[in-house]
């Protein structure tokens, strides 16, 4: 998805400057620039921190219109949505099954390299969430509570707390994780 002509037009379809958006997303104007002109990727965190000034959430932003008479029930590896704009060896890849717009749950194949981080801004939505560690370890940080979560771990917490997911480890993380509603 070319994540800089959507935000560009969400944000023009709103009735907003890049100077507005950034204001209300506590982002500088350039930052916006950048972003819409594809020369830079935000981060989770950023990325949520301007969808949040729109009002839209992560799961809106990149829903599929699923146009079949009938909802889909089965999807192909290939037809997750990557709802992570990141790119690099350290990039955080949230792949989203179905269009989370249309239900009431958002189920997420979560991959977390070494290093790979939500960012310092600490992440914070309406909804609950839990997650299962299916490979590896993620530093998971709720409040002001910091876990270290290994591989059969588990997690469930209201989202509206600050949280931040960081994996300080050499081996790939990998989550299996749901949000309901789906806000994020």
């Amino acid at each position: 998805m070319d994540i800089g002509t959507r935000l560009q037009a969400i944000r023009l379809d709103r009735g907003l400057s890049q100077r507005e958006l950034a204001t209300r997303a506590g982002l500088t104007n350039g930052t916006i620039s950048l972003i819409e002109q594809n020369k830079t990727s935000p981060s989770v965190a950023s990325l949520k921190s301007l969808l949040d000034a729109i009002p839209m959430s992560i799961a809106e932003f990149f829903a599929i219109i699923e146009e079949a008479s009938e909802p889909q029930i089965f999807y192909a590896a290939e037809e997750f949505t990557e709802v992570s704009p990141q790119s690099g060896l350290a990039a955080v890849s949230l792949r989203q099954l179905g269009n989370a717009s249309s239900h009431t749950l958002q189920l997420l194949d979560e991959t977390y390299p070494a290093g790979a981080d939500t960012g310092m801004e600490l992440l914070k939505h309406q909804g609950e969430e839990a997650g299962i560690i299916v490979a590896g370890e993620i530093e998971l940080t709720v409040g002001d509570r910091v876990k270290l979560l290994k591989t059969g771990d588990g997690y469930m917490f209201d989202s509206r707390q600050p949280h931040r997911f960081r994996n300080i480890g050499k081996a790939t993380c990998r989550i299996v994780s749901a949000c309901t509603p789906p806000t994020f």
